[in-house]
């Protein structure tokens, strides 16, 4: 048997590694565009940022050593330019030689990923505009930024990559802008814990800018003017492009395979294109969200190299295994902070038309009486009939990762909140609490379940209605150092004294600073015969974040209603 991979890297490379593990005598053949087959694309921006020194070790495998290991035909500075499905060969130039020449094939498999997006905009040819996709763009960034004595750099998009470089370029000592067309960063995530890293983001000295979008460049000398959509122009002596990415689907086009509804290459459960004989993966392809059922494309590595092994299983021995696709489960550094998510946002559960309920709860990293304990915000969505985890996005700085790939493994296996209650682990101070944050996140889903706690959250404080009252349950010096507006002062520890202050007939929102004793407030109420009750979700810290940073970035969500107080399913 002989198999072609066009593209290497991560999906390719490790497709190849396993067709060669289970084929010691099948001849393969790798053929990639560029100079380097099997590299860390996500450590790129470290090496820019001298946090990782050495370049070489940025290379997971040479050509020659890949060769040498796996026996593997290596052609690098060699694209593909056509496949014929019908004579099964593909049409490759060498780059190096200029020669163009065809090679048949039993089996091929297409792993072009993506291309980063370049808009036609005046001037975005110019001297010191870049894109950062591979090794050949991090060297021409690093030499850059060294011999042009660079001061201040522009990136354009806050996404993963665009915040990476935005760190890497301040730790350099550069200052900074990122200029962001959406009201938030991280588009994967929900506004309220992405405020959160935009304050940290803002506290570090980087100029944010939200709600803007770049019209144009121009080159003046060594410097380039980037004009914004608000007339204003800001200075720098370089760009960074990272807008986004778009699957590179010319060959599968070419050759006439299907393209997707999310305009990737379509693939069935094998990872199978439209021709039998030809197979896809990685950032190229999209499959069907396990969560929203609709056809999606993931940019992302991990998936890349499970995508790999599972193509060469079902290619040496006949389908054997699905593929069950990515909750897109990502975690980012963003200076001293650590964001991460899996599943779907609850803004695209909306758009998608899934019905769920958002709860957001404040903990400690560790347990609060050793030292060095950070909070973190975790925010989860779950179903409001059975409480099957949709989503769950976290901001904090220590910790982060490890409940993350817990909830991502919750989410991908179809759990629910109860299997959080649950969850059983390894608790010594230095490292979590007696009750982990996992847990205590579905402690409080359970009590939204189950009514014994019901929310309201923080875009919904401008329904609350002059005859409706608002009730501060913090301590006095917490309530007088900042307070939501008309809110009174009656801390949860004199409650019980004081409900002769509060009337039986009206609407009452409740709030403390992270919710727990909201909860408390709450319980003590309804069981004194104050049945509208409502407790704001995430509470005075989750507001106050929030609020503070639409307002910075001048766009309002709309609200949502708050109907008979009955528990937000959104």
């Amino acid at each position: 048997m002989k198999y072609i991979i066009v593209g290497a890297v991560a999906g390719g490379a490790s497709t190849a590694a396993r067709l060669r593990r289970l084929d010691e005598h099948a001849e393969i053949v790798i053929f990639e565009k560029g100079e380097y087959i099997s590299y860390a694309n996500c450590g790129l921006p470290y090496y820019i940022g001298d946090v990782i020194k050495d370049r070489n070790k940025l290379f997971v495998q040479t050509a020659a050593s890949f060769n040498q290991r796996f026996n593997i035909d290596v052609r690098v500075m060699t694209e593909v330019t056509a496949i014929d499905p019908v004579k099964k060969t593909v049409t490759a130039f060498n780059q190096t030689t200029g020669k163009t020449y065809e090679e048949d094939y039993d089996k091929l498999v297409l792993s072009p990923g993506a291309e980063p997006l370049r808009p036609p905009l005046p001037g975005i040819n110019s001297e010191g505009i870049f894109t950062l996709r591979n090794v050949k763009d991090t060297d021409y960034i690093k030499s850059y930024v060294q011999q042009k004595n660079i001061k201040k750099a522009v990136v354009i998009g806050a996404g993963f990559i665009g915040l990476e470089m935005a760190e890497n370029f301040h730790d350099l000592g550069l200052h900074v802008t990122v200029i962001e067309m959406g009201n938030q960063i991280l588009a994967p995530v929900d506004f309220p814990i992405a405020a959160i890293a935009q304050q940290h983001i803002r506290s570090k000295g980087v100029d944010l800018h939200l709600n803007t979008a770049v019209t144009g460049f121009n080159k003046i000398d060594h410097q380039i003017e980037v004009a914004l959509n608000n007339g204003e122009v800001i200075t720098a002596d370089m760009v960074i492009l990272s807008i986004g990415v778009r699957p590179d689907t010319r060959l599968a086009v070419q050759a006439g395979l299907k393209i997707g509804t999310a305009r990737g290459i379509w693939v069935n459960e094998f990872l199978q294109t439209s021709n039998p004989d030809i197979y896809a993966v990685g950032d190229a392809i999209e499959f069907e969200n396990p969560i929203t059922g609709q056809s999606m494309i993931t940019y992302l590595a991990g998936p890349a190299n499970k995508q790999g092994r599972i193509c060469a299983n079902n290619i040496v021995l006949g389908n054997v295994q699905a593929y069950h696709g990515s909750i897109n489960t990502a975690i980012v550094k963003v200076f001293d902070m650590t964001l991460g998510t899996a599943g779907t946002a609850s803004k695209h559960l909306k758009a998608a038309g899934i019905k769920h309920i958002v709860s957001t709860t404040h903990n400690g990293s560790h347990a609060g009486y050793y030292p060095g304990s950070k909070q973190m915000a975790i925010q989860i969505a779950f179903a409001p009939d059975n409480g099957r985890l949709l989503s769950a996005q976290i901001a904090g700085f220590d910790g982060v990762d490890k409940r993350l790939d817990i909830l991502s493994s919750y989410i991908k296996q179809n759990k629910t909140i109860y299997d959080l209650i649950e969850f059983e682990h390894a608790y010594a101070p230095p490292y979590s609490s007696a009750k982990d944050p996992v847990n205590m996140a579905g402690f409080v889903a359970e009590n939204i379940l189950l009514e014994r706690l019901k929310i309201f959250y923080w875009n919904e404080i401008e329904n609350i209605q002059a005859n409706d009252l608002l009730i501060d349950v913090r301590r006095k010096d917490e309530y007088d150092a900042g307070k939501i507006a008309d809110a009174i002062n009656i801390p949860v520890d004199e409650i019980r004294k004081r409900l002769d202050e509060i009337p039986k007939g009206k609407n009452i929102f409740i709030y403390c600073e992270a919710g727990l004793r909201g909860y408390l407030a709450q319980r003590i109420l309804r069981q004194n015969g104050f049945n509208n009750v409502v407790n704001l979700s995430g509470g005075y810290h989750t507001w106050k974040i929030s609020t503070d940073e639409m307002s910075l970035s001048a766009n309002k969500i709309p609200a949502i209603k708050v109907t008979n107080l009955q528990t937000a399913a959104v």
